[in-house]
């Protein structure tokens, strides 16, 4: 089993803003995978999460059940939802994809990996201090952008929480929306072929 958990903010206004692109990929992945196109999220209070549960069955292997998620606690308090969906599905920290937006790397960059700092993204950092490891699985989508020849970053923070919380404008737009189709391929190789393919074929260089 698999829990794929986007991170983001709930609520209209904050829908469309950078620090959502957790959502917006797991959205594009339900989406784009076929026997879910008439999937809806459900609102699972126990959970304080929208879920969606499947089985996906890759060409080469044994059927798997995913679970999606995007928590309603707000990106700060990502770690209590995380915590309620772990426990109840007894799952380790291995079995946890967490798709969130990554300051550190530019915009339309990927990044997956194993562990490591939260890098400043504070809902990475609740989910780390709640769970007590950073063993998780993590796919970081790049936000960022150079200013004065320097990305935006945990350095800035004044800037930052204002920069996450705009929305892609300009010629971010087009650079983003290929960012999440990316990054929704990258769940679908990573379930059918396997981490360190995706890795290889999604990693930017």
């Amino acid at each position: 089993m698999k829990l794929i958990v986007g991170l983001g903010n709930p609520g209209e206004r904050y829908q469309k803003t950078r620090h959502n692109i957790g959502f917006m990929v797991v959205e594009q992945f339900l989406k784009d995978f076929e026997s879910a196109k008439k999937t809806v999220w459900a609102n699972e209070i126990k959970f304080k999460s929208d879920i969606v549960e499947f089985t996906w069955q890759p060409k080469h292997g044994v059927i798997e059940k995913v679970v999606l998620a995007k928590p309603k606690t707000y990106m700060n308090n990502s770690g209590l939802a995380v915590s309620l969906l772990t426990t109840y599905y007894k799952l380790p920290p291995s079995d946890m994809w967490i798709i969130h937006d990554e300051l550190d790397l530019p915009l339309g960059s990927m990044k997956i990996r194993l562990g490591g700092s939260s890098a400043g993204q504070n809902g990475v950092d609740s989910i780390i201090n709640t769970l007590k490891t950073d063993k998780f699985w993590r796919f970081r989508m790049g936000i960022g952008v150079s200013h004065d020849h320097n990305t935006i970053g945990k350095h800035m923070i004044d800037k930052a929480e204002d920069y996450v919380l705009g929305s892609f404008s300009g010629n971010q737009k087009s650079k983003a929306s290929a960012l999440i189709k990316r990054g929704a391929k990258a769940i679908a190789t990573a379930l059918e072929e396997g981490l360190d393919k995706a890795m290889n074929r999604f990693n930017t260089k």
